[in-house]
């Protein structure tokens, strides 16, 4: 949620800064505002001009041109949110009364620009007239504005005084529907027109029912896609994947059907907010399953390959892209609703500072996905050590990494902490090692004992999964109740299951070496020896130094002559090579 705030907010600061009044112009020098000549609205005749000529190009093709026509209408008083689609609306029936009313003629209208009013026609429930505002502009009146459906009313008898001029097709729909209706329909039971109430109830039915239909289409579609790819990633698509179409579909039906049914102010500011929210989220929805489906083929080609960097790039596409389309689902919506967000700005600048110190973690857990990635610390599946956590890399995300413990619990680790801490990474270990004794009994005869040793260096190089170029068998040390014979052996294996069964056999292995061998392995045993009393007598001392000198040069021949059989008197052998 941080992550969207802080992107939402400065794409919305981008955007204001930006933003250009629609009755201004400006420069890097100074501000031009735009005034009622330059709009075609400084009298009462130049804005009946304005209207008329605009109008008239929309029949003509040009149905950009309602913007302007909706430009001679004061629509002050209409809600934000409706005003460009009630805008419409009411060009279309102002242009309906005054045909109705009588043939204009531009030149009999005031050009003056003094004075406050204009009235063009006065009717039994109101009037067309155009005010001149504040601003100096001259627009039909509010008052007009919501007399409007009224006017219609009184002239629905009436034909249009322009016979060269085929209004009635470029007239709303609503407008002529209402017209061929009977006084029942248009009678007001609860709050709106019966045909209004007919014509929501349908609207509503048919977005259901096609929202139904289309998402079953959709998704055979989506199972034949499925079974005809050669892809394989995208054999792992959902079979929903198209729904939020069907949804969006849903929403222009309910879309289209309010604009046509012209509802009350306050009735369409309620539905229309509905159904544009649900447009949004839609949309919304349709983007985060592509994003899906981009990321599924992603992740497909980044299991081809023997690098890890793109096993964790394609997590942070996917949050990325979702965050960007997160931000400019929540944009859209904002500008459909128009919401200002001026007060936000505002509330940022009183509080920048603590803007500013909320956002410095953001900034240095991204600071610390960065780090990951570029110094390729680690990869998602490595076993790390990070301070007193350890266990496998589960996911690197932008603000966090989440770490898989050995006892099944996951750890969520802010980036920032990357940036200082050390990483042991245990997964990056070309070899994994062991280290440890093999005990073997005391009455195990020297040249067996030699023999067993070569028996475990031979079975070293003949294991497939173990490091040739390094290790070391050798009768270690004298222990208390054993001879130690030290193993010191490596392993190349890509994991730690690989790694325990190789381990499993190379020790089962050395087992039957030493049965066959006849050798016994030896474990922590005690001799008692229990004295007689005629043991425990006191030896005389008749050895003399003769005896002693004697003993001591047989010891020395031995110790030769064993020398000379094992590795050779003055024979120094070379450093161990492998």
């Amino acid at each position: 949620m941080k992550k969207v705030l802080l992107a939402l907010t400065l794409l919305l600061s981008t955007c204001f800064c930006f933003a250009e009044d629609s009755n201004t112009t400006e420069t890097a020098d100074t501000v031009h505002t735009v005034t009622p000549e330059e709009l075609g609205l400084s009298s009462p005749r130049e804005t009946f001009t304005t209207f008329l000529h605009s109008m008239n190009d929309i029949k003509r093709g040009k149905p950009d041109r309602i913007d302007k026509a909706t430009s001679t209408l004061d629509l002050s008083a209409i809600n934000p949110l409706i005003r460009e689609e009630k805008g419409r609306d009411l060009a279309w029936m102002l242009l309906e009364a005054i045909d109705k009313t009588k043939i204009v003629k531009l030149t009999a209208i005031p050009a003056e620009k003094s004075g406050n009013s204009y009235l063009f026609a006065q009717y039994q429930n109101d009037s067309i007239r155009i005010v001149k505002s504040t601003n100096g502009r001259w627009l039909f009146s509010q008052q007009t504005m919501s007399s409007l459906p009224a006017i219609i009313d009184e002239l629905a008898s009436k034909k249009t005084l322009k016979i060269d001029d085929e209004n009635a097709q470029f007239t709303p729909w609503h407008i002529q529907f209402r017209q061929q209706l009977p006084d029942s329909l248009r009678a007001r039971s609860f709050l709106l027109e019966n045909w209004k109430w007919l014509g929501i109830l349908l609207s509503i039915a048919l977005g259901v029912i096609a929202d139904k239909v289309t998402a079953f289409i959709l998704q055979i579609l989506v199972k034949n896609f499925r079974h005809k790819t050669k892809t394989q990633a995208f054999k792992d698509t959902p079979e929903d994947m198209l729904r939020p179409l069907a949804m969006l579909l849903m929403a222009g039906i309910w879309w289209a059907g309010l604009n046509l049914l012209a509802l009350p102010d306050q009735a369409m500011i309620i539905l229309l907010v509905a159904v544009k929210i649900l447009a949004g989220i839609a949309g919304v929805w349709g983007a985060y399953r592509l994003v899906d489906l981009i990321t599924l083929y992603l992740r497909y080609q980044a299991d081809k390959t023997d690098n890890k960097v793109d096993d964790v790039l394609v997590p942070l596409i996917r949050k990325t892209l979702k965050v960007f389309v997160t931000v400019v689902g929540i944009t859209f919506i904002a500008s459909n609703l128009n919401l200002n967000v001026s007060s936000l700005l505002a509330s940022l600048g009183l509080g920048g500072l603590a803007f500013a110190l909320a956002a410095k973690d953001v900034v240095q857990n991204v600071f610390g996905s960065i780090t990951v990635i570029l110094d390729q610390t680690f990869h998602t599946g490595d076993w790390i050590v990070v301070n007193d956590i350890e266990g496998s890399v589960e996911e690197v995300g932008l603000r966090s990494t989440k770490i898989r413990t050995f006892y099944d619990s996951l750890i969520t680790i802010p980036n920032a902490l990357f940036i200082t801490a050390k990483v042991d990474n245990m997964g990056q270990r070309r070899y994994r090692r062991l280290k440890c004794n093999v005990s073997l009994t005391y009455d195990t005869p020297p040249d067996k004992i030699e023999a067993f040793c070569e028996g475990v260096r031979e079975i070293i190089r003949l294991h497939p999964y173990m490091r040739k170029d390094y290790f070391h068998v050798y009768l270690n040390s004298l222990g208390a109740s054993s001879l130690d014979v030290l193993v010191y052996v490596f392993w190349e294996t890509p994991d730690w299951s690989t790694e325990l069964r190789e381990r499993q056999r190379f020790l089962l292995d050395i087992l039957r070496l030493a049965k066959a061998q006849q050798i016994n392995i030896a474990f922590p045993t005690q001799t008692l020896h229990l004295l007689t009393p005629s043991d425990a007598q006191s030896p005389t001392d008749d050895t003399n130094s003769a005896t002693i000198d004697n003993l001591t040069e047989q010891s020395r021949s031995a110790a030769k002559h064993i020398v000379s059989q094992s590795t050779g008197l003055d024979d120094k052998p070379p450093p161990v090579k492998f």
